[in-house]
C-alpha cells in the first residue's frame, strides 16, 4: 500500500437534475476535484440495484449495477431519449436529498422509453456480445426482475407460482419465453450500466485515482442470487432461511442488528472450492481497483440468528471458513487488492485472520477517544497497513459526533490531536488522520465540508431517512481543493 489520501463519496450523493447521483458528468467533475485535491482514492458504497429500504447493502443482485446510476444525459446523446421526455417526470423537489419513491416511479419509465428506442437500432452487436459474455449471472438477474415485476415486485418467497418460485428448470424456460421482451429490458439496463461504468472508471483511473468499491459480505434474501443458487445458502427445502445474519448488541444498538440476510452453507461452499464466492470477488475486482469486504470478521466467525426473530439478541456465533478461504482464493484467482472491514468487538481469531491474510483493516477516529491509551483506534497504536477514517457511512459526521459525545471524550480528542483554539474540530481530526502512520487516510466528504448530523448517511438498525443525503455542488471550491492538496503534500500522501 502506498501512502495516500482519499475521500468517501457515494455516487448517489452526487449532484444531478434527475434526483440522484449518476456515473455521468458530475461524477467526472468530482473526480476532477479529487485530482485537484491531491487525492488518490475515491471510495464509494455498493453499486448494486437497491430494494425495499434503499440500502446499498441489500441488493437484488451481487453482479448487477444500479439502474439509478445510469446517466440519462448520455442516453440523450445516443439518441435514445430527449431532454423533453425526461423533464416530463417528477424527480423530487429537494436537490439535496434523494426521494426514492419518486425516483422509482420515474426512472424505469424513462429507461423503458430508451429501451424501446434502442430496439429500433440495426446494430445490436455490442448488446449481443454483452449478453453472451455475462450470460451466467445476467440470465438469472433479468429473469428474476421480470418475474418480480409480474408479481408486483414481491420477493421470490411470495410468488404464487411454486415452480418458478423454486427455480424449477421447466418453469424457468417457460417464463423465459413468456417474458422475453421484459427480460431483455433488464439486460439492456445492465448493458448500459456496464458500458457507462467502463467509461467512468477509465476517466477516474486516467487521473491517477483508484476506485475503492464496497462488497457486502451477505446477499439479500430478496435477490436473484438466493433464488437461483439456493444450495449456496443455509435454507430449508421450502426456501425459508434456517438462520439469518446480523450482529449482537453493540455500540450502535442495544438489541443488536437484525439484517435478515440468509447465511451461507459453508460446508457446501468448501466442497465446491468456494467457486461461487471466488466468481463474485473476481467480478467485483473488474468493477473496482480495490474492494472493501464488508463485515470481514464473519470469515472467522459469524452471528447466526434463528429465523424468524424480532431482534438479534438470541443469536449465536458459528465458525467461518477462516484463512483457508483466502489462501485458496489467492491460488485460484490471484491476489486481489482488498480492504477488510474489521470494525466492532474483535476476537483473537479475527485479529489473527486479518494478520494472516495480510489485508489492511480499518481504524475510525470517532471510536478512538472513549477509553484511554489502550484504544486500538488511537493513531499511536496503528500499523502502516491499515486505513484510517474520521468516520464511515454508518457513523454520525464529526460535527454531529461533537454535539452528542461526552464532553470528556471531546476534550480528550482536542488534547490528543493538539487542536489549537482556532482549528475547527473536523479539520483537527482530518489532520490527525493524515499525520498518522496509516498508509490510507480516507475522509467522508461530509466531514471535509464540516457538516452536522443532518448530513449523516445512515443510522444502523433504522428504516427510512437513510441513504438520502446529497452534496451541494457549490461546496467543492477551489479553496477546499487547495487546502486538501496542501495537507496531502505536507503529510506525505502525494508526490511534490
Amino acid at each position: 500500500m502506498p501512502r495516500v489520501a482519499g475521500i468517501l463519496m457515494p455516487i448517489t450523493a452526487l449532484p444531478s437534475p434527475y434526483g440522484i447521483g449518476t456515473i455521468g458528468k458530475e461524477a467526472r467533475k468530482f473526480a476532477d476535484f479529487l485530482k485537484k485535491s491531491g487525492q488518490k482514492i475515491w471510495q464509494i458504497l455498493p453499486v448494486g440495484p437497491t430494494s425495499y429500504g434503499d440500502s446499498p447493502y441489500q441488493s437484488f443482485s451481487t453482479y448487477a449495477g444500479n439502474p439509478y446510476m445510469i446517466d440519462l444525459d448520455a442516453l440523450c446523446e445516443e439518441g435514445l431519449l430527449t431532454k423533453t421526455q425526461i423533464k416530463k417526470f417528477d424527480w423530487g423537489d429537494n436537490q439535496f436529498e434523494v426521494d426514492y419513491e419518486k425516483i422509482y416511479n420515474s426512472r424505469f419509465k424513462v429507461l423503458q422509453i430508451a429501451y424501446d428506442n434502442f430496439k429500433k437500432k440495426d446494430d445490436q452487436k455490442a448488446f449481443l456480445s454483452f449478453k453472451r459474455k455475462n450470460s451466467k449471472w445476467l440470465k438469472n438477474y433479468a429473469l428474476y426482475m421480470a418475474v418480480k415485476k409480474q408479481n408486483d415486485m414481491k420477493a421470490w418467497t411470495e410468488w404464487e407460482d411454486e415452480e418458478i418460485r423454486m427455480h424449477e428448470e421447466k418453469a424457468v424456460k417457460r417464463y423465459e419465453r413468456k417474458l422475453k421482451d421484459d427480460i431483455d429490458f433488464w439486460k439492456f439496463l445492465q448493458f448500459k450500466f456496464y458500458e457507462q461504468w467502463e467509461s467512468f472508471r477509465a476517466y477516474v483511473n486516467g487521473l491517477g485515482i483508484k476506485i475503492l468499491g464496497d462488497m457486502p459480505i451477505y446477499v439479500a434474501m430478496d435477490s436473484a442470487d438466493t433464488w437461483a443458487n439456493p444450495e449456496v445458502f443455509w435454507l430449508y427445502d421450502d426456501g425459508d432461511p434456517v438462520c439469518v445474519a446480523g450482529c449482537p448488541p453493540d455500540y450502535f444498538s442495544a438489541t443488536g442488528q437484525l439484517w435478515g440476510n440468509p447465511l451461507y452453507d459453508w460446508e457446501y461452499l468448501k466442497a465446491t472450492d468456494y467457486e461461487w464466492w471466488f466468481e463474485r470477488i473476481k467480478a467485483a475486482s473488474k468493477l473496482f481497483d480495490i474492494t472493501r469486504i464488508d463485515h470481514f470478521r464473519a470469515f472467522d466467525s459469524y452471528y447466526a440468528i434463528p429465523y424468524p426473530a424480532e431482534n438479534a439478541i438470541g443469536g449465536e456465533w458459528k465458525e467461518g471458513p477462516g484463512i483457508e478461504f483466502f489462501n485458496l482464493m489467492r491460488e485460484t484467482i490471484g491476489d486481489i487488492p482488498i480492504v477488510a472491514e474489521d470494525l466492532g468487538t474483535l476476537t483473537p481469531g479475527v485479529i489473527q485472520l486479518l494478520k494472516d491474510s495480510g489485508y489492511p483493516g480499518m481504524k475510525v477516529l470517532e471510536f478512538a477517544f472513549d477509553s484511554g491509551e489502550g484504544n486500538d483506534y488511537l493513531p499511536h497504536n496503528y500499523t502502516e497497513n491499515c486505513v484510517v477514517y474520521t468516520g464511515t457511512h454508518d457513523n454520525d459526521t464529526i460535527m454531529g459526533w461533537v454535539e452528542t459525545a461526552k464532553p470528556s471524550d471531546v476534550a480528550y480528542a482536542r488534547s490528543y490531536c493538539k487542536m489549537g483554539l482556532d482549528e475547527p474540530f473536523n479539520w483537527g481530526l482530518i489532520r490527525t488522520a493524515y499525520e498518522s502512520k496509516a498508509n490510507y487516510a480516507i475522509i467522508q466528504i461530509q466531514d471535509i465540508l464540516g457538516l452536522g448530523t443532518e448530513a449523516r448517511f445512515n443510522v444502523p438498525s433504522t428504516l427510512g431517512g437513510n441513504w438520502v443525503w446529497r452534496i451541494n455542488k457549490k461546496a467543492l471550491t477551489k479553496e477546499l481543493a487547495n487546502k486538501l492538496k496542501s495537507m496531502s503534500k505536507k503529510y506525505g500522501r502525494m508526490e511534490d
